[in-house]
């Protein structure tokens, strides 16, 4: 009972809910999501008779958003998508990454803007080993709230 005691407290069962296009996108359960951030480039300079520095807010910088371990729920929307990427089509489009506890209740929510496929991974097949639908999925986003 200890011992379990132990494991659950590293293992919380919760995961992030994803999802992000319309018409073809990605739906899907992760158990890790790297990446979530915004930067925004400066431009620095200076007035006549003052010495402290002004700035004013240029661009967002493109962030990487790193989905790893987890199953796509709507297979034929990720694959489409897969497809129109593939074929030179990759028009940037939003969406919401969840986090859920174990329960399924909703902890905290992103709204992610402006997302582009760059690289999908699926899993190693070994037909004596269960493994997950998708290994990894990489996206270019221009921040989030």
């Amino acid at each position: 009972m200890k011992e379990q005691q132990e494991i659950s407290k590293y293992v919380s069962g919760a995961y992030f809910e994803v999802n992000i296009g319309g018409i073809s996108g990605l739906s899907g359960k992760f158990t890790s999501v790297k990446g979530l951030g915004m930067a925004l480039e400066y431009e620095t300079y200076f007035e006549g008779g003052c010495m402290s520095p002004h700035f004013l807010v240029g661009n967002a910088i493109p962030q990487q958003l790193i989905l790893e371990q987890g199953t796509v729920t709507e297979k034929d929307e990720f694959s489409k998508w897969i497809k129109e990427v593939n074929s030179g089509i990759s028009l940037p489009t939003s969406g919401d990454i969840t986090l859920k506890d174990a329960a399924g209740n909703e902890m905290r929510s992103w709204h992610i803007n402006d997302a582009v496929l760059v690289s999908y991974t699926g899993p190693e097949l070994d037909s004596n080993e269960p493994q997950l639908a998708v290994s990894r999925v990489v996206l270019m986003y221009g921040g989030c709230t």
